[in-house]
């Protein structure tokens, strides 16, 4: 038994006991969590103009739930295109104190897979310490697994992200979060931290993906950190270049797979192949606006959000008196605070942060299964809701849906997306699955799959008696789904593929399946 790894597992141990005596509710938690914030951004053009000393007064001295409706009636709601164009496009031509003080260093990219743009996103160095400390809570959370041995707090922590060389445009950085928070990693950290400075430098994909891959043997791994797709893929990678079974074989110490950005189930069966043994999967919500939630304890069903680390939370109930058909928000939608939301339910989430975002809606849906400890999963997009003419259909529907699907017809499914097409006079679904199989009865998957979907959305089963009139399948290699990517120039650790294709992006996914010759001209 390691020395050192006991040491540092009892701690964790002691810690994580610490962590969890909550001594405020989530409400009270976020209270002062937006007093701070205000208090902190009051004197930037932001907070004069929209009176934060006032917000402040009324959180410190006003009446119970007073603060939050002056709160709502001072600060709009904003998307990406009005904050940046009323007041972060000021911070990236290097202004100071526009919505948070100082001047911004560091502009995350955004994949932008269901808009045209990139996004910059703001990470000041409020977010950095914020992101780090919600890290180090999450590390802590691991003495809740009790099966863990000592000496795996001294192996190898795989990072897998995007590059650590920043684009420098003068007044500030931009890249990859996972990027930003590569170059940011502390001192204390950086022995454990894989694939090393060098590598986490690299800029091409695919060397990236190369350089590790012969290193791989060299490295005593026990956690590894990224997007499933990406993580699968380098597996797959190594386990052939050093022609092996499993990817155990090279690192006999994998214990631990930290994952975020996309579902995993549609992954599972896929990774799973790839492994001697299981792995403890502990999912994360990071996102370039904060790091917003984690999975606190073993089989935890969601993730539990952070409320008390530089994020106030706001949910809007994602109904049609808030959003309309196409994902996008109404001029003044419903808001609630934490205290208010109920079980169930799904909600378009709200951000105000230590980055200088004020009731920005991140995209997200989310829906509560436990308000007591405020877990959370994540739904789908509030872009990537399929609902032509009323059915509903979430990317948590079309997850489980495919999941089951792909276990009845022993397929490999790591990849699909759908669109809305007009047909004759009604409206059908296209669907593009992504498998690993030859030969697959696409009739039969087609079946299957409007099944699953009708009971797993009533929605979608009643409108598939009326305007839903049809459903087409096309089966693709998985590849096809990467090469794709890879022409948009969106290979890496925080790009994903789309679940819903809307707009200009349909045709041109099209038309990138006719140049490959998998769709008829």
């Amino acid at each position: 038994m390691a020395l050192v790894g006991s040491i540092l597992k009892r701690g964790i141990h002691y810690s994580n006991i610490f962590a969890n005596r909550r001594k405020a509710t989530l409400q009270q938690q976020q209270k002062k969590t937006l007093a701070k914030l205000l208090a902190k951004a009051r004197y930037t053009e932001f907070g004069e103009k929209y009176n934060f000393d006032e917000l402040l007064s009324s959180i410190l001295f006003g009446e119970k739930g007073a603060f939050y409706e002056l709160y709502k009636r001072s600060v709009p709601v904003y998307d990406y295109n009005k904050i940046f164009n009323e007041w972060w496009h000021k911070s990236i031509e290097g202004e100071k104190d526009v919505c948070w003080p100082g001047q911004i260093k560091y502009y995350a990219l955004s994949s932008g897979t269901s808009e045209a743009s990139t996004k910059h996103i703001p990470v000041t160095k409020a977010m950095s310490r914020a992101m780090q400390k919600t890290s180090i809570r999450q590390i802590l959370s691991l003495g809740n697994y009790k099966d863990l041995p000592d000496d795996l707090y001294e192996k190898g922590f795989l990072m897998l992200g995007g590059s650590t060389n920043l684009n420098d445009q003068d007044k500030h950085f931009e890249g990859d979060l996972s990027g930003i928070q590569a170059k940011q990693i502390p001192y204390w950290f950086r022995p454990y931290y894989k694939p090393g400075e060098k590598i986490a430098a690299q800029k091409d994909w695919a060397l990236k993906l190369e350089e590790i891959t012969k290193q791989a043997h060299e490295w005593d791994i026990g956690f590894i950190v990224g997007v499933p797709a990406w993580i699968q893929l380098l597996m797959e990678k190594i386990i052939d270049h050093y022609k092996v079974k499993t990817i155990h074989d090279i690192w006999p110490n994998l214990r631990v797979f930290g994952h975020g950005g996309v579902s995993f189930e549609p992954y599972r069966k896929g990774f799973e192949k790839l492994l001697a043994r299981p792995l403890i999967y502990i999912n994360t919500y990071l996102a370039s606006e904060g790091f917003i939630a984690y999975q606190t304890r073993p089989n935890a069903q969601g993730m539990e959000l952070v409320c008390d680390n530089g994020l106030f939370f706001e949910f809007i109930p994602f109904t049609q008196e808030n959003f309309d058909s196409e994902g996008t928000m109404q001029a003044n939608p419903e808001t609630l605070m934490i205290d208010q939301v109920e079980e169930g339910k799904e909600y378009a989430l709200l951000l105000s942060t230590c980055a200088g975002a004020w009731r920005y809606l991140i995209g997200d849906t989310v829906k509560f299964i436990d308000k007591t400890k405020g877990e959370i999963v994540i739904t789908g997009r509030t872009k990537h809701y399929l609902s032509l003419c009323g059915e509903h259909l979430s990317v948590d529907n079309m997850n489980k849906a495919i999941d089951l699907v792909s276990d009845e017809m022993g397929l490999t499914v790591k990849e699909f997306t759908v669109s809305g097409v007009e047909h004759g006079t009604m409206f059908a679904h296209q669907w593009y699955i992504g498998v690993e199989e030859k030969d697959v009865d696409t009739e039969v998957l087609k079946k299957k799959l409007d099944a699953k979907l009708s009971e797993l959305n009533d929605d979608y089963a009643v409108e598939r008696r009326h305007a839903l009139q049809e459903i087409f399948v096309t089966v693709l290699p998985n590849q096809v789904f990467y090469d794709w990517m890879k022409s948009k120039g969106k290979m890496g650790g925080q790009h994903k593929f789309p679940r819903v294709f809307k707009n200009f992006l349909i045709d041109d996914w099209k038309s990138f399946l006719k140049s490959q010759g998998y769709l008829a001209e």
